[in-house]
C-alpha cells in the first residue's frame, strides 16, 4: 500500500498536513440551499474537503417493517425503519454536480461515499477524485472492487470491521491494482463513547497494514480527534451541521461550524507542535541557556583561602564556570 497519494490538489499521507474532511452526510435535510450553506460554512472553518453520501433507500435496503429492518439499538433513530431513514437522508443525484462545483468555488475538494456500483460509476463520471467506503460497506467486496478499479484513492472506514475484514478489503483493492488506499479508524456509535475508541490502534494499523491511516470521528469533544492526530492519523473526518439542534438525521452528533473552525485551528497548531524528533535546542531554548546554573564566588575570598560551599555556589545565571 502507498504511504502517500493525492486527492485532488492535496497530498495525503506521511509528511503532509492532516487532510480534514467535513462530512455533510444527511445534514443537508434534502434542501439544496442548506447543503450549499453547509459547504460555505465548512470552507470558512478551514477544512480541506467536503464529503457527501450517494445512495437511494432502495439500493440500501427493503421497504419493510419486519423486525430486522427496524432500528432498536439505543440510537437516535430508534423506532424507525431503515428504509424511512435512508429515504430521508438521500441526496438527489441531480444536485451532485452543482454541489461539487459549489465546493470547488469555495476552494474545497469534494467527493462522496458510493453505496452501490451505479453510484461509483456516477461519481466517477462527475470527476470525483476519490471514493469513501463507509464502515457498514466494508463487507461489500463488489462495491470496493468497483471503486478501486477506477484507480482513484479509496478511503475505507473500519467501524464494524475485524482485522480479517480489513485485510480482505485491502486485498480486494490490490487485486484490481490499486495501492492508494487509506484506512480510517472508526467506532460505529453515534455519538461514540471515549472508552470504546481505542485510538492506540492507529499507529498499529499503520504498521500492520503499511498504508495511510486516518480517523473518522463520532465523538462530541476535541480530545479524540486531537489524540488521533498526535498518534499519527493523516486524515480526519467529522460530521458537520449548521445547527446541532436542527432536524437533520445526523445533526445531534455533528459539529457546528464554530466548533469545526476551532478544531481545525487546534489541529494545525498541534501539527506545528509535534514537529519532528530533534534533540537540538530551539532558538528560544538556546538563548535561554544563560539562565541555567553556574559557579560564582559569592563573598570576598582571601588569597590562599580554600574554595568551599561557603564561598562558591551553583546559582543562576550560567555566565560562570559549569557546575
Amino acid at each position: 500500500m502507498s504511504e502517500e497519494f493525492r486527492i485532488g490538489s492535496a497530498l495525503v499521507g506521511s509528511g503532509h498536513p492532516v487532510f480534514v474532511i467535513a462530512e455533510i452526510s444527511a445534514n443537508h435535510r434534502q434542501s439544496l440551499s442548506i447543503a450549499k450553506e453547509t459547504i460555505a460554512a465548512a470552507a470558512d472553518a478551514g477544512v480541506d474537503c467536503v464529503k457527501f453520501q450517494t445512495y437511494t433507500a432502495d439500493s440500501l435496503t427493503l421497504d419493510s417493517d419486519a423486525p430486522w429492518f427496524r432500528i432498536d439499538e439505543g440510537t437516535v433513530w430508534d423506532g424507525r425503519t431503515l428504509h424511512s431513514i435512508y429515504s430521508e437522508g438521500e441526496l438527489p443525484r441531480e444536485w451532485h454536480a452543482e454541489l461539487f462545483e459549489y465546493a470547488h468555488e469555495h476552494g474545497l475538494i469534494a467527493f462522496s461515499s458510493p453505496f452501490d456500483v451505479s453510484a461509483v460509476d456516477f461519481l466517477d463520471e462527475l470527476g470525483a477524485p476519490a471514493f469513501k467506503i463507509a464502515s457498514f460497506e466494508i463487507f461489500d467486496h463488489q462495491l470496493i472492487a468497483a471503486a478501486a478499479s477506477h484507480g482513484k484513492p479509496v478511503l475505507i472506514s473500519t467501524g464494524v470491521a475485524t482485522q480479517s475484514d480489513i485485510a480482505a478489503a485491502l486485498d480486494v483493492c490490490r487485486s484490481v491494482g490499486n495501492e492508494a488506499v487509506a484506512l480510517l479508524k472508526c467506532t460505529s456509535a453515534y455519538p461514540a463513547p471515549p472508552e470504546e475508541l481505542n485510538l492506540r490502534t492507529i499507529p498499529d494499523m499503520a504498521d500492520r497494514f503499511s498504508c495511510v491511516v486516518g480517523y473518522s470521528d463520532h465523538t462530541m469533544g476535541v480530545s479524540a480527534p486531537l489524540g488521533a492526530v498526535a498518534l499519527g492519523a493523516k486524515i480526519l473526518e467529522r460530521h458537520i451541521t449548521l445547527d446541532r439542534g436542527d432536524a437533520g438525521l445526523d445533526s445531534s452528533f455533528s459539529t457546528n461550524p464554530e466548533e469545526f473552525a476551532r478544531l481545525v485551528a487546534d489541529i494545525r497548531e498541534l501539527e506545528i507542535s509535534l514537529g519532528s524528533v530533534d534533540y537540538s535546542l530551539s532558538h528560544s531554548s538556546a538563548r535561554n541557556r544563560r539562565f541555567g546554573r553556574s559557579l560564582f564566588v559569592v563573598r570576598d575570598v582571601s588569597a590562599g583561602e580554600t574554595v568551599s560551599l561557603d564561598n562558591v555556589r551553583s546559582i543562576r545565571p550560567a555566565d560562570g564556570l559549569h557546575p
